[in-house]
């Protein structure tokens, strides 16, 4: 058994068999997701509040404030709780220096951020960009100093206890905002939420871990080589993610930008809600299966087959039905941002292959081909917008980025099964029933009218939705069945229902 934090670890159940840890992964994985949705249903009813009694141009300086340092804060992301999530056995002059590494960077951050906080404010003419970026820039140093022992949370799968940091905080600092805005009715109201907020994080980071950190750097050897290779691997998924809008600004105009900036965040709903929460508490899985007598193979295939079950059918759905969403969603102006949500929707179907893929590939410290296939991706999606986005627009855009997705995934996905010797055929006899189901899903609707059409009222939104939802429950179920009702993804994801339902 590996001992986690040196000082009163949290108990684990034993991790001998595949189907332990994907239980456990799942139900991780679960706890991720409700966070997120906590979240994201605590920030919308903040939100809904706050544009009530603040000014839109107050929004406008908080959101180019946190943008900008957020920038800077990912340009120099370490990966330290990774490094100590799948060290196989951490001691304290190792979880120490990941905790003191993490202060010296959170302390660059803070430093760079606040050196330019008013060039930065000169640069946009609006002198009150200036105090709120001093301000902002404390942010990372403060995360900084969260309790490292609390990385034990997701080393031991205890995602239950991650989810009360972070949305117990989040309700404090929106109670603290909508407090104070009654009473200031400006943009200072934000910062007092988004101060408190945090403040609380890093406490409750305490209150819930024994773990005391000391300042070290005894094990920097340790950590310095994966966390050299993590802050690489951000730099080149910063450039490539950035490029599109780049590109689109450089050889279109800022209209251009926003049109696509809408579509494509409608595109990744099924990457950000489904597979980044998998992806996290995969992370822990894979690094579970890697330290004890688990087949990493099986793990991945098992944990691709239960995803795909859901994102195929979420990403190509929304790909059918992205008119009468758009404008339901954002209106009629907003018509051209639907090409971006087709054709993007599609391609980002492959993340979840790609996403879990790349988290295997980290916790086997293989970050130096992650650099070199997420630069080989960016190259090829920089010069697919340099030829595309002049003829075609935003059609062109999509498109380039949609090729750049589907190469960089397939190469993440081809390392993964030649590292971990998984033949082709056993993620094909993985993600055939699903793949089937959805393409009869998108034929019916395409058949029916409610694919792929201009159509936008709410009744094509709504019947599309139902239609295609029904057609690929029947048609999953009855491949499932015709196969003989096989172990795989549709046992364990009835399984799950089953032990949720004898649960309640």
């Amino acid at each position: 058994m590996v001992t986690t934090c040196p000082v009163d670890p949290i108990v684990q159940e034993p991790e001998t068999t595949t189907d332990t840890l994907l239980r456990r992964t799942a139900r991780g994985a679960g706890w991720v997701m409700a966070w997120r949705w906590g979240m994201r249903g605590l920030g919308l009813v903040s939100t809904l509040i706050l544009v009530r009694l603040i000014a839109p141009a107050d929004f406008g300086i908080i959101a180019l404030a946190t943008s900008f340092m957020q920038t800077i804060d990912g340009m120099l992301a370490l990966g330290t709780e990774e490094a100590v999530i799948r060290e196989r056995a951490p001691d304290r002059a190792f979880y120490d220096t990941a905790f003191t590494m993490n202060l010296l960077r959170g302390l660059s951050v803070t430093l760079l951020v606040g050196a330019l906080a008013y060039p930065t404010a000169a640069f946009f003419e609006d002198p009150r960009l200036g105090p709120v970026l001093l301000f902002i820039a404390l942010l990372p140093l403060l995360d900084a100093a969260s309790n490292i022992g609390a990385v034990d949370f997701r080393r031991d799968f205890a995602f239950h206890k991650e989810f009360a940091i972070m949305v117990l905080p989040k309700l404090g600092g929106i109670l603290t905002a909508v407090t104070a805005a009654f009473l200031l009715h400006s943009y200072v109201a934000m910062l007092f939420g988004i101060g408190v907020n945090r403040s609380l994080r890093v406490v409750m980071s305490y209150v819930m871990h024994p773990y005391r950190p000391r300042f070290s750097l005894r094990s920097w050897r340790g950590l310095a080589g994966y966390s050299g290779w993590t802050w690489v691997l951000s730099l080149a998924v910063l450039v490539r993610d950035r490029a599109d809008s780049l590109m689109l600004g450089r050889l279109m105009n800022t209209s251009a930008v926003g049109y696509y900036s809408v579509g494509a965040e409608i595109a990744a709903l099924p990457m950000t809600e489904l597979i980044e929460p998998l992806g996290r508490a995969a992370f822990s899985g894979f690094a579970a299966a890697r330290t004890q007598a688990v087949d990493v193979a099986e793990t991945w295939l098992r944990l691709i087959g239960s995803a795909a079950l859901l994102t195929l059918p979420a990403g190509v759905g929304l790909s059918l039905v992205a008119a009468p969403l758009v404008a339901l969603a954002f209106g009629p102006g907003w018509a051209a941002a639907v090409p971006v949500v087709q054709i993007l929707s599609l391609s980002f179907t492959i993340l979840v292959f790609g996403h879990l893929s790349e988290h295997l590939l980290s916790v086997h410290a293989l970050l130096g081909r992650l650099v070199g296939m997420t630069l080989a991706g960016a190259a090829v999606r920089v010069a697919l917008l340099a030829v595309l986005i002049p003829p075609f627009g935003l059609t062109g855009a999509a498109t380039a980025a949609a090729g750049g997705v589907l190469l960089d995934q397939a190469m993440r996905i081809h390392a993964t099964m030649r590292r971990f010797h998984i033949a082709p055929t056993a993620l094909l006899a993985r993600l055939w029933r699903p793949v089937g189901a959805t393409a009869l899903m998108a034929a019916v609707l395409v058949w029916t009218g409610f694919g792929w059409t201009d159509n936008t009222g709410v009744v094509q939104l709504v019947a599309g939705v139902g239609i295609g939802g029904a057609v690929y429950a029947v048609a999953l179920t009855g491949l499932w069945f015709a196969a003989g009702a096989p172990d795989g993804a549709e046992k364990d994801l009835l399984g799950v229902v089953g032990r949720r339902t004898a649960s309640l």
